[in-house]
């Protein structure tokens, strides 16, 4: 048989991407080095987290700390406050931003009103602090 079927007891813990915040699910190929693993791909190691990420994070939690406790806020008003006339450029950092503050615990991506997951999520999305 080519492929065996592994137990649960020794499929790894899932782990969260240094650069994009999604989920990364365990590769035999990563069996050696696990613990070691940070990022998901390739184009995840090049990109890193550099400082305009780091000021989105910073951004994000600004914008929320300043509005009501049940409100949220859209990564275009993250991408808006740093990026100014070329905020456009900014959306899928600020996703990613979002994402990393998910793992981190600090808040919630919503779709409609209720909490998804980041790794999967589609489409509009909206963040709010973790209450």
């Amino acid at each position: 048989m080519a492929h065996r079927k592994r137990e649960a007891a020794h499929i790894p813990q899932e782990k969260t991407c240094a650069s994009c915040g999604r989920r990364m699910e365990w590769r035999a190929k990563w069996a050696d080095n696990w613990a070691e693993v940070r990022y998901c791909s390739a184009d995840c190691r090049r990109r890193g987290v550099n400082p305009v990420d780091r000021e989105l994070e910073a951004r994000i939690l600004a914008l929320l700390s300043a509005r009501a406790v049940t409100s949220t806020i859209c990564p275009s008003d993250a991408a808006r406050a740093v990026g100014g006339e070329d905020w456009r450029a900014l959306m899928e950092p600020a996703r990613r931003a979002a994402r990393r503050l998910v793992d981190s615990g600090e808040v919630q991506i919503t779709q409609g009103g209720s909490v998804v997951d980041p790794s999967t999520a589609k489409g509009p999305i909206r963040i709010r602090k973790i209450q």
